[in-house]
Parts: structure tokens; sequence; C-alpha cells
């Protein structure tokens, strides 16, 4: 049993603003465990991988391609419900 649980948080954490919309990327991760990502909305919602990665180099670069890729409504915005 775990009696003291070591979250080491990464320094690529940070705020990104695009399109007028600033998020804050969390990258964290317990000791000996893969890292994860998260990232907070202006309005504290919040997206989290469901996948960890091996380092918080390789998180980030997973955040930057989806804020590229897709842009940042893509994180912040849940998907558009599909109609029957």
């Amino acid at each position: 049993m775990i009696d003291h649980w070591e979250i080491e948080t990464s320094p690529l954490c940070k705020s990104v603003t695009r399109d007028g919309i600033t998020v804050h990327v969390k990258i964290y991760r317990l000791r000996g465990e893969g890292w994860s990502l998260e990232v907070i909305d202006q309005e504290g919602g919040s997206t989290v991988w469901d996948d960890t990665f091996a380092n918080d180099q390789d998180a980030y670069a997973e955040f930057y391609r989806t804020l590229e890729l897709e842009g940042i409504r893509s994180i912040v915005e849940p998907p558009p419900s599909i109609t029957q």
C-alpha cells in the first residue's frame, strides 16, 4: 500500500493562447509512471488524454500537434452531438 503519492510536474506546463482562448497545459506523473497530459480551459473544464506518454516532451508534442492540426477549439469545446 502506498501511503504517499508523489506527483512530478513537468517544466513544460504553461498557458497557451490562440484565437482569444487561453488554456493551461498540465503535464505530470506519479513517480515511476507515464506522463499524463491535461488541458484546462478558461472556464475550468478539463480535457485529459487517455494515454500516457514516455516523457514530458512527447506529451507536449501531442498537445502541440493537436493544437496545430485541429485547433484550440477542438480541445476546449465538446464535439457536436450526433443527430439521428
